[in-house]
């Protein structure tokens, strides 16, 4: 368990050509990103993290918007929360990584995972990925993982041509650009118990959200507090140096404006129970909305949270950059302080 905490933002990137929507156009999504995060660093917060989803009117293509972030930024980590493996070609990928990274000067945490409920049937298949037979499109998004990660560590595997254009140097080739250090800064987004485990088995870190498959009928908090433990002690059955990063995101806004408490102020105190498929039962974690006071004691009983080393603040994005910057503010200085996380 652990108190002091690395406090940032996720945003999904919503748009919608609405009248009273902020963010009206895939450009506003992208360039008010941009400005939130460079906001988000003026104000001290530690991380900017997006969503990725594919065939919706949201943030897709993640790395053109983390390497503009870390040409804009100088200290806030940057990273995504989380990127869908089954759409992913590993070895473009790590090429995308490795100049986005390199741009931000080593400040991308990229999260990623098997995926999440899509826009579309098979979204995947589009991109030209078909499990192969015997293989679930879950298997495949760890297969890909497990690819990208090999491809992180810089080692050479391709057989280079004996007449090239540009001299080579020796041996086997790697991809390019490669940045060093970039697969100590991998995260998997893990739905389950079992996922949280293997990611830990492969020696990455923990990201857990606010919906979770239900495995004990628990409190969500309750849940999602055993699997960061079960993660940490797989972490350490592993043998892995150094130690293991978990986040957890929340929907949390301290109501200290007249504005807050008009856009915020309802109960939603309570989980929600769902289904992700005909046989996977989900639980979904409450949002926090009170008086800075109220909001700290509401916090003190969520275990995840106090499991947790980061925490990552849902925004509402369509609300535009500045109100969005002021719920940041109103976290770090109302709340933070009285949780002990500063």
């Amino acid at each position: 368990m652990t108190n002091r905490k690395s406090i940032g933002f996720l945003s999904f990137g919503h748009w919608t050509p609405a009248p009273q929507s902020g963010t009206r156009t895939a450009a506003d999504a992208l360039l008010q990103s941009i400005e939130l995060a460079v906001a988000a660093e003026e104000l001290g917060a530690d991380g900017a993290y997006f969503r990725v989803h594919h065939f919706a009117r949201q943030l897709g293509s993640p790395f053109p918007l983390l390497a503009a972030i870390g040409a804009r930024t100088k200290k806030i980590e940057i990273g995504t929360a989380v990127i869908d493996m089954r759409y992913e070609n590993p070895f473009y990928m790590a090429e995308d990584a490795g100049s986005a990274d390199l741009i931000a000067g080593g400040r991308l945490q990229l999260g990623i995972s098997r995926g999440s409920p899509e826009q579309v049937i098979d979204g995947f298949r589009y991109f030209g990925y078909v499990p192969p037979e015997g293989m679930t499109d879950a298997d495949m998004a760890r297969k890909h993982t497990e690819v990208f990660l090999e491809l992180l560590k810089g080692e050479g595997f391709a057989k280079p041509n004996p007449r090239p254009m540009f001299p080579n140097p020796p041996g086997l080739l790697r991809l390019e650009p490669f940045s060093e250090g970039l697969r100590q800064r991998i995260w998997w987004g893990a739905g389950t118990n079992a996922t949280a485990a293997w990611a830990a088995k492969l020696g990455m870190h923990l990201q857990s959200s606010t919906l979770k498959i239900d495995e004990s009928g628990k409190p969500f908090h309750v849940q999602q507090a055993e699997q960061i433990r079960l993660y940490r002690d797989a972490w350490k059955e592993a043998g892995h140096a150094g130690t293991p990063r978990v986040s957890v995101s929340r929907s949390i806004f301290a109501l200290v404006s007249d504005q807050d408490r008009m856009y915020f102020d309802r109960d939603e105190s309570e989980d929600q129970i769902g289904f992700l498929s005909d046989k996977e039962r989900a639980i979904f974690g409450r949002s926090y909305a009170a008086e800075p006071d109220k909001l700290i004691e509401q916090l003190k009983g969520d275990e995840a949270i106090a499991e947790a080393d980061t925490l990552l603040l849902t925004v509402p994005n369509q609300l535009g950059v500045d109100y969005n910057a002021h719920v940041i503010e109103a976290i770090l200085k109302h709340v933070a302080p009285g949780m002990g996380w500063r």
